[in-house]
């Protein structure tokens, strides 16, 4: 696979998701009540590390060859699904943070999200070096990855918020005892 990312690819890329995360995010903001939010630690907690234990398996598993390889040893691989137990723990304690902010939890939810893509991604850029050993982001400044990451994975935590807001739901319906 011979392909060469461009910096105009990434803005596009940031372009098309800032999109997405902004039709994701607007009517999360409006069902996602704050009442509902409160009661959310567990939903959230499980959301967290369903969506992101099988979006990170997955991308390690399919992308190894492609991306993985040229920062992790081969061993590492087979760590991915650990990424849950991780995303559990980063997605409470972002449910936590949420409440503490003025304003929709929800919204802080997925905006908090959006800033911990960004320290991902600069801790990739700076610590794994990924700009010098991924050959097809070689010649990326690093400013159009680190905006593009905020808008990333506001798409990824507002599909994490939206989980999590299903199985709030689904709880509700299964443990709230209905009054006759």
């Amino acid at each position: 696979m011979d392909i060469k990312l461009t910096t105009q690819d990434v803005w596009m890329s940031t372009l098309f998701f800032g999109v997405a995360g902004l039709i994701l995010l607007l009517p999360l903001a409006f069902v996602y009540r704050p009442a509902a939010f409160q009661r959310s630690a567990a939903s959230l907690t499980v959301a967290s590390a369903l969506f992101w234990g099988i979006c990170a398996t997955a991308a390690i598993l399919l992308a190894w060859d492609f991306y993985y390889r040229y920062i992790y040893p081969a061993w590492s691989r087979w760590l991915a699904p650990f990424d849950a137990l991780f995303y559990g723990l980063v997605g409470l304690g972002m449910w936590w943070l949420a409440l503490r902010l003025p304003g929709s939890p929800v919204v802080w939810f997925v905006v908090l999200g959006g800033l911990e893509g960004v320290a991902e991604h600069i801790f990739g850029i700076y610590a794994l070096h990924i700009l010098e050993k991924v050959p097809w982001l070689s010649g990326i400044p690093p400013l159009p990855l680190i905006v593009f990451s905020f808008f990333e994975y506001i798409v990824y935590w507002s599909l994490t918020a939206w989980l999590g807001l299903a199985l709030f739901k689904v709880s509700q319906a299964l443990f709230t005892p209905s009054s006759p």
